[in-house]
Protein backbone atom coordinates (compact mmCIF):
# COMPACT_ATOMS: atom_id res chain seq x y z
CA UNK A 1 0.00 0.00 0.00
CA UNK A 2 1.34 3.78 -1.33
CA UNK A 3 1.12 6.10 1.89
CA UNK A 4 2.02 10.01 1.31
CA UNK A 5 2.69 12.25 4.00
CA UNK A 6 2.40 15.74 3.49
CA UNK A 7 4.96 17.61 5.97
CA UNK A 8 8.64 16.76 7.24
CA UNK A 9 8.38 18.44 10.02
CA UNK A 10 9.42 16.28 13.78
CA UNK A 11 5.64 15.42 13.84
CA UNK A 12 5.48 14.33 9.91
CA UNK A 13 8.76 12.95 10.27
CA UNK A 14 8.17 10.62 13.24
CA UNK A 15 4.63 9.40 11.54
CA UNK A 16 6.75 8.40 8.48
CA UNK A 17 9.30 6.94 9.81
CA UNK A 18 7.07 4.62 11.95
CA UNK A 19 4.72 3.67 9.00
CA UNK A 20 8.14 3.15 7.45
CA UNK A 21 8.95 0.44 9.64
CA UNK A 22 6.36 -1.36 8.54
CA UNK A 23 7.33 -3.45 5.11
CA UNK A 24 3.30 -3.46 4.14
CA UNK A 25 3.55 0.31 3.01
CA UNK A 26 5.47 2.03 0.73
CA UNK A 27 5.98 5.34 2.34
CA UNK A 28 6.87 9.31 0.26
CA UNK A 29 7.43 12.28 2.27
CA UNK A 30 6.45 15.24 0.62
CA UNK A 31 7.60 18.71 1.66
CA UNK A 32 9.12 21.97 -0.17
CA UNK A 33 11.93 21.83 1.98
CA UNK A 34 14.85 19.61 1.13
CA UNK A 35 16.71 20.70 4.37
CA UNK A 36 13.42 19.33 6.23
CA UNK A 37 13.53 16.19 4.03
CA UNK A 38 17.50 15.41 5.13
CA UNK A 39 16.51 15.43 8.64
CA UNK A 40 14.73 11.97 7.93
CA UNK A 41 18.17 10.91 8.17
CA UNK A 42 20.22 8.29 5.85
CA UNK A 43 18.52 5.33 7.17
CA UNK A 44 14.66 6.19 6.45
CA UNK A 45 13.40 3.46 4.60
CA UNK A 46 10.88 5.62 2.50
CA UNK A 47 11.03 8.12 -0.38
CA UNK A 48 11.30 11.45 -0.19
CA UNK A 49 9.44 14.12 -2.78
CA UNK A 50 10.71 17.74 -2.96
CA UNK A 51 7.27 19.86 -3.80
CA UNK A 52 4.52 22.06 -2.02
CA UNK A 53 1.61 20.29 -0.67
CA UNK A 54 0.07 23.55 0.60
CA UNK A 55 -0.32 24.73 -3.01
CA UNK A 56 -4.06 23.82 -3.86
CA UNK A 57 -3.31 23.33 -7.82
CA UNK A 58 -1.27 20.94 -7.11
CA UNK A 59 -2.15 18.85 -4.36
CA UNK A 60 -4.43 16.71 -7.00
CA UNK A 61 -1.46 15.50 -8.92
CA UNK A 62 0.81 14.93 -5.84
CA UNK A 63 -1.66 12.64 -4.61
CA UNK A 64 -2.79 10.64 -7.41
CA UNK A 65 -0.44 7.95 -6.85
CA UNK A 66 -1.39 7.04 -3.36
CA UNK A 67 -3.70 4.83 -1.34
CA UNK A 68 -3.71 6.78 1.79
CA UNK A 69 -2.45 10.54 2.73
CA UNK A 70 -1.22 11.91 6.07
CA UNK A 71 -1.82 15.50 6.69
CA UNK A 72 1.21 16.95 9.14
CA UNK A 73 0.65 20.70 7.59
CA UNK A 74 0.12 23.74 9.47
CA UNK A 75 -3.22 24.09 10.33
CA UNK A 76 -3.47 27.42 8.33
CA UNK A 77 -3.40 25.58 5.22
CA UNK A 78 -4.73 21.98 6.13
CA UNK A 79 -8.55 22.38 5.72
CA UNK A 80 -8.04 23.36 1.62
CA UNK A 81 -5.93 20.43 1.87
CA UNK A 82 -7.67 17.93 3.23
CA UNK A 83 -10.83 18.98 0.72
CA UNK A 84 -8.73 18.63 -2.04
CA UNK A 85 -7.34 15.20 -1.08
CA UNK A 86 -10.74 14.33 -0.48
CA UNK A 87 -12.15 15.53 -4.36
CA UNK A 88 -9.11 13.50 -5.32
CA UNK A 89 -10.99 10.42 -3.76
CA UNK A 90 -7.94 9.38 -1.35
CA UNK A 91 -8.42 8.06 2.04
CA UNK A 92 -6.91 10.62 4.40
CA UNK A 93 -5.23 10.72 8.17
CA UNK A 94 -4.75 14.47 9.22
CA UNK A 95 -3.29 16.37 13.01
CA UNK A 96 -3.79 19.86 11.68
CA UNK A 97 -4.76 21.97 14.02
CA UNK A 98 -7.04 24.02 11.81
CA UNK A 99 -10.24 26.29 12.83
CA UNK A 100 -12.37 25.49 9.87
CA UNK A 101 -15.39 23.15 10.81
CA UNK A 102 -14.49 19.31 9.41
CA UNK A 103 -17.59 19.00 9.09
CA UNK A 104 -18.34 20.88 5.98
CA UNK A 105 -16.49 18.19 4.24
CA UNK A 106 -18.80 15.44 5.54
CA UNK A 107 -21.09 15.12 2.54
CA UNK A 108 -17.81 15.21 0.12
CA UNK A 109 -16.41 12.50 1.70
CA UNK A 110 -19.00 10.07 1.80
CA UNK A 111 -20.28 10.74 -1.96
CA UNK A 112 -16.38 9.96 -2.97
CA UNK A 113 -16.34 6.97 -0.47
CA UNK A 114 -13.26 8.26 1.49
CA UNK A 115 -12.03 7.96 5.11
CA UNK A 116 -11.42 11.40 6.21
CA UNK A 117 -10.03 10.81 9.96
CA UNK A 118 -9.31 14.21 11.70
CA UNK A 119 -7.63 15.64 14.49
CA UNK A 120 -5.83 12.73 14.67
CA UNK A 121 -3.14 13.59 17.88
CA UNK A 122 -2.25 13.38 20.96
CA UNK A 123 -4.56 15.90 21.62
CA UNK A 124 -7.73 16.19 20.10
CA UNK A 125 -7.12 12.76 19.44
CA UNK A 126 -6.86 10.27 22.66
CA UNK A 127 -9.21 12.28 25.19
CA UNK A 128 -11.43 11.58 21.81
CA UNK A 129 -11.13 7.90 21.50
CA UNK A 130 -11.62 7.22 25.64
CA UNK A 131 -14.92 9.85 25.46
CA UNK A 132 -16.56 7.94 22.38
CA UNK A 133 -16.00 4.67 23.87
CA UNK A 134 -17.31 6.31 26.81
CA UNK A 135 -20.42 7.00 25.79
CA UNK A 136 -20.97 3.96 23.96
CA UNK A 137 -20.24 1.59 27.51
CA UNK A 138 -22.19 4.17 29.68
CA UNK A 139 -26.10 5.24 29.59
CA UNK A 140 -24.91 8.97 30.49
CA UNK A 141 -22.04 10.91 30.58
CA UNK A 142 -22.05 13.98 32.87
CA UNK A 143 -18.82 15.55 33.22
CA UNK A 144 -15.67 15.15 30.59
CA UNK A 145 -12.30 17.40 31.20
CA UNK A 146 -8.87 16.82 29.76
CA UNK A 147 -5.95 18.52 30.48
CA UNK A 148 -3.09 18.80 27.85
CA UNK A 149 0.36 19.89 27.48
CA UNK A 150 3.64 19.23 25.85
CA UNK A 151 6.97 20.95 28.27
CA UNK A 152 10.54 21.26 28.53
CA UNK A 153 11.67 18.70 31.33
CA UNK A 154 14.17 21.78 31.93
CA UNK A 155 12.64 24.87 33.09
CA UNK A 156 13.95 28.06 31.75
CA UNK A 157 12.70 31.59 32.36
CA UNK A 158 11.35 33.52 30.71
CA UNK A 159 8.76 31.08 29.21
CA UNK A 160 9.57 28.07 30.38
CA UNK A 161 7.94 26.61 27.37
CA UNK A 162 9.64 24.82 24.14
CA UNK A 163 7.45 24.08 20.73
CA UNK A 164 7.62 20.69 18.38
CA UNK A 165 5.74 21.59 16.01
CA UNK A 166 4.47 24.96 14.31
CA UNK A 167 4.22 28.36 16.66
CA UNK A 168 1.87 29.54 14.20
CA UNK A 169 -0.05 26.56 15.65
CA UNK A 170 1.01 27.51 19.15
CA UNK A 171 0.28 30.94 19.44
CA UNK A 172 -3.38 29.88 17.56
CA UNK A 173 -4.25 28.32 20.93
CA UNK A 174 -3.51 31.53 23.11
CA UNK A 175 -6.03 33.90 20.76
CA UNK A 176 -8.29 31.27 19.32
CA UNK A 177 -11.64 32.07 21.54
CA UNK A 178 -12.11 28.74 23.76
CA UNK A 179 -15.35 26.90 23.26
CA UNK A 180 -16.74 24.74 26.34
CA UNK A 181 -20.15 23.06 27.22
CA UNK A 182 -21.81 24.37 30.58
CA UNK A 183 -25.31 23.19 31.48
CA UNK A 184 -25.79 21.58 28.19
CA UNK A 185 -25.31 24.94 26.33
CA UNK A 186 -22.11 25.95 24.21
CA UNK A 187 -20.16 28.49 26.30
CA UNK A 188 -17.61 30.74 24.57
CA UNK A 189 -14.71 31.99 26.76
CA UNK A 190 -11.11 33.64 26.53
CA UNK A 191 -8.17 31.91 25.50
CA UNK A 192 -5.38 31.87 28.42
CA UNK A 193 -8.88 32.28 30.36
CA UNK A 194 -9.87 30.28 33.85
CA UNK A 195 -6.46 29.46 35.33
CA UNK A 196 -6.63 26.68 37.59
CA UNK A 197 -3.29 25.01 39.49
CA UNK A 198 -3.01 21.06 38.58
CA UNK A 199 -0.63 18.89 41.27
CA UNK A 200 1.17 16.16 39.02
CA UNK A 201 3.14 13.25 40.49
CA UNK A 202 6.33 13.91 39.78
CA UNK A 203 6.42 16.86 37.75
CA UNK A 204 4.90 19.35 40.91
CA UNK A 205 2.08 22.14 39.96
CA UNK A 206 1.39 23.17 36.54
CA UNK A 207 -1.33 24.96 35.80
CA UNK A 208 -4.41 24.82 33.21
CA UNK A 209 -6.04 27.35 31.18
CA UNK A 210 -8.87 27.78 28.67
CA UNK A 211 -8.20 26.46 25.03
CA UNK A 212 -10.50 25.80 21.75
CA UNK A 213 -9.70 21.75 22.14
CA UNK A 214 -12.71 19.80 22.35
CA UNK A 215 -13.48 20.85 18.71
CA UNK A 216 -15.92 18.23 16.94
CA UNK A 217 -17.14 17.21 20.36
CA UNK A 218 -18.96 19.81 21.17
CA UNK A 219 -21.47 17.92 18.34
CA UNK A 220 -21.29 14.37 18.88
CA UNK A 221 -20.23 13.83 22.42
CA UNK A 222 -23.78 14.13 24.50
CA UNK A 223 -22.60 15.80 27.52
CA UNK A 224 -23.81 18.56 29.43
CA UNK A 225 -20.59 19.67 31.02
CA UNK A 226 -17.30 19.64 28.99
CA UNK A 227 -14.14 21.68 28.97
CA UNK A 228 -10.41 21.66 27.58
CA UNK A 229 -7.65 22.78 29.36
CA UNK A 230 -4.00 23.39 28.18
CA UNK A 231 -0.97 22.34 30.66
CA UNK A 232 2.16 25.29 31.08
CA UNK A 233 4.76 25.40 34.36
CA UNK A 234 3.16 28.34 36.32
CA UNK A 235 3.48 31.85 35.52
CA UNK A 236 3.13 31.19 31.29
CA UNK A 237 -0.16 32.01 30.60
CA UNK A 238 -0.44 35.47 32.32
CA UNK A 239 2.87 36.34 30.02
CA UNK A 240 1.19 35.32 26.85
CA UNK A 241 -1.67 36.97 27.93
CA UNK A 242 0.48 39.92 27.98
CA UNK A 243 1.78 39.70 24.52
CA UNK A 244 -2.13 39.23 23.17
CA UNK A 245 -3.41 42.20 24.51
CA UNK A 246 -0.15 44.63 23.30
CA UNK A 247 -0.94 43.32 19.88
CA UNK A 248 1.99 40.68 19.24
CA UNK A 249 -0.52 37.71 18.31
CA UNK A 250 -2.74 39.96 16.19
CA UNK A 251 -3.36 39.14 12.35
CA UNK A 252 -4.69 42.91 11.13
CA UNK A 253 -1.20 44.32 9.20
CA UNK A 254 0.14 47.08 10.48
CA UNK A 255 2.56 49.80 8.54
CA UNK A 256 6.03 49.48 10.18
CA UNK A 257 8.75 52.19 8.02
CA UNK A 258 5.88 52.09 5.25
CA UNK A 259 5.34 48.33 4.43
CA UNK A 260 2.56 46.25 5.92
CA UNK A 261 3.08 43.26 8.11
CA UNK A 262 1.21 40.95 10.26
CA UNK A 263 2.09 41.07 13.89
CA UNK A 264 1.46 37.45 14.40
CA UNK A 265 3.84 36.70 11.35
CA UNK A 266 6.97 38.71 13.05
CA UNK A 267 6.19 37.37 16.89
CA UNK A 268 5.69 33.85 15.34
CA UNK A 269 9.23 34.26 13.25
CA UNK A 270 10.90 35.80 16.66
CA UNK A 271 9.74 33.17 18.75
CA UNK A 272 10.67 30.58 16.38
CA UNK A 273 14.20 30.10 17.69
CA UNK A 274 13.66 30.44 21.26
CA UNK A 275 10.67 28.29 21.62
CA UNK A 276 12.20 25.13 19.25
CA UNK A 277 13.12 22.24 21.12
CA UNK A 278 17.02 22.02 20.27
CA UNK A 279 18.38 18.69 19.57
CA UNK A 280 19.15 16.50 22.61
CA UNK A 281 17.04 18.64 25.04
CA UNK A 282 14.51 16.42 26.64
CA UNK A 283 10.67 17.30 26.14
CA UNK A 284 7.45 15.85 27.81
CA UNK A 285 4.31 15.53 27.68
CA UNK A 286 1.00 15.04 30.10
CA UNK A 287 -2.38 14.18 29.47
CA UNK A 288 -5.35 13.57 31.91
CA UNK A 289 -8.24 12.56 30.84
CA UNK A 290 -11.94 12.90 33.48
CA UNK A 291 -14.85 11.53 32.37
CA UNK A 292 -18.14 11.15 34.97
CA UNK A 293 -21.46 9.63 33.73
CA UNK A 294 -23.94 7.33 35.51
CA UNK A 295 -24.22 2.94 34.17
CA UNK A 296 -28.20 2.46 35.14
CA UNK A 297 -28.67 3.96 38.50
CA UNK A 298 -24.88 3.48 39.80
CA UNK A 299 -22.42 6.77 39.24
CA UNK A 300 -19.29 6.28 37.64
CA UNK A 301 -16.15 8.57 37.31
CA UNK A 302 -13.03 7.33 35.69
CA UNK A 303 -9.58 9.34 35.05
CA UNK A 304 -6.58 8.39 33.40
CA UNK A 305 -3.22 10.10 33.27
CA UNK A 306 0.06 9.94 30.61
CA UNK A 307 3.27 11.22 31.90
CA UNK A 308 4.98 10.97 28.75
CA UNK A 309 9.19 11.38 27.99
CA UNK A 310 11.60 11.90 25.18
CA UNK A 311 12.38 8.82 23.66
CA UNK A 312 16.49 8.83 24.52
CA UNK A 313 17.11 5.65 22.45
CA UNK A 314 15.56 6.84 19.26
CA UNK A 315 15.93 10.38 19.74
CA UNK A 316 12.24 11.56 19.84
CA UNK A 317 10.52 13.99 21.14
CA UNK A 318 7.69 12.90 23.18
CA UNK A 319 5.21 15.27 21.86
CA UNK A 320 6.05 13.84 17.95
CA UNK A 321 5.42 10.69 19.47
CA UNK A 322 2.44 11.01 21.05
CA UNK A 323 0.99 12.99 18.68
CA UNK A 324 2.58 11.07 15.41
CA UNK A 325 1.88 7.45 17.17
CA UNK A 326 -1.70 8.16 17.22
CA UNK A 327 -1.61 9.13 14.00
CA UNK A 328 0.53 6.26 12.42
CA UNK A 329 -2.06 3.36 14.26
CA UNK A 330 -4.98 5.15 12.65
CA UNK A 331 -3.43 4.91 9.10
CA UNK A 332 -2.96 1.03 10.12
CA UNK A 333 -6.34 1.26 11.18
CA UNK A 334 -7.54 2.52 7.91
CA UNK A 335 -5.27 0.49 6.06
CA UNK A 336 -6.33 -2.76 7.67
CA UNK A 337 -9.59 -2.66 7.43
CA UNK A 338 -10.12 -2.02 11.31
CA UNK A 339 -12.23 1.09 10.22
CA UNK A 340 -14.14 1.08 7.30
CA UNK A 341 -16.23 4.07 7.65
CA UNK A 342 -16.50 6.66 5.23
CA UNK A 343 -16.99 10.11 5.57
CA UNK A 344 -15.53 12.71 8.07
CA UNK A 345 -14.46 11.03 11.37
CA UNK A 346 -12.78 12.58 14.47
CA UNK A 347 -11.62 10.48 16.70
CA UNK A 348 -14.33 9.54 19.11
CA UNK A 349 -15.72 7.80 15.73
CA UNK A 350 -13.33 5.08 16.27
CA UNK A 351 -13.97 4.78 19.68
CA UNK A 352 -17.08 3.98 19.44
CA UNK A 353 -16.78 0.66 18.20
CA UNK A 354 -14.87 -1.34 20.90
CA UNK A 355 -12.54 -2.95 18.39
CA UNK A 356 -11.19 0.26 17.09
CA UNK A 357 -10.77 1.77 20.54
CA UNK A 358 -8.95 -1.36 21.77
CA UNK A 359 -6.36 -1.66 18.31
CA UNK A 360 -5.64 2.26 18.74
CA UNK A 361 -4.78 1.78 22.82
CA UNK A 362 -3.03 -1.37 22.11
CA UNK A 363 -0.52 -0.02 18.97
CA UNK A 364 0.03 3.51 21.19
CA UNK A 365 0.75 1.21 24.26
CA UNK A 366 3.24 -1.24 21.83
CA UNK A 367 5.12 2.41 20.73
CA UNK A 368 5.48 3.14 24.63
CA UNK A 369 2.45 5.47 24.82
CA UNK A 370 0.78 4.21 27.88
CA UNK A 371 -2.31 5.67 29.54
CA UNK A 372 -2.64 4.62 33.07
CA UNK A 373 -6.26 4.27 34.73
CA UNK A 374 -6.66 5.44 38.17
Amino acid sequence: MNIAVLGSGLVGGTIARDLAEDKSFKVTVIDRSEASLDKLGKNFAGKRQCADAGDIKKVAALVKPFDIVVGALPGFMAFNVIREIIKAGKHTVDISFYPEDPFELDALARDKDVIAITDCGVAPGIPNIIAGRMQEEWDELTDFTYYVGGLPEVREQPFEYRACFSPIDVIEEYTRPARMMIDGKVVTKPALSGIETINVEGLGTLEGFNTDGLRTLLRTLKCPNMKEKTLRYPGHARLMEIFRETGLFHEDTVDVGGKSIRPVDLTAKLLFPLWELPKGERDLVVLIVEIEGRKGKKPFKRRWQMVDHYDVKNHVTSMARTTGYTCSVAVRAVARKVYTTPGMSPPEFLGKDKKVHDFMLTGLAERGVVLNEA
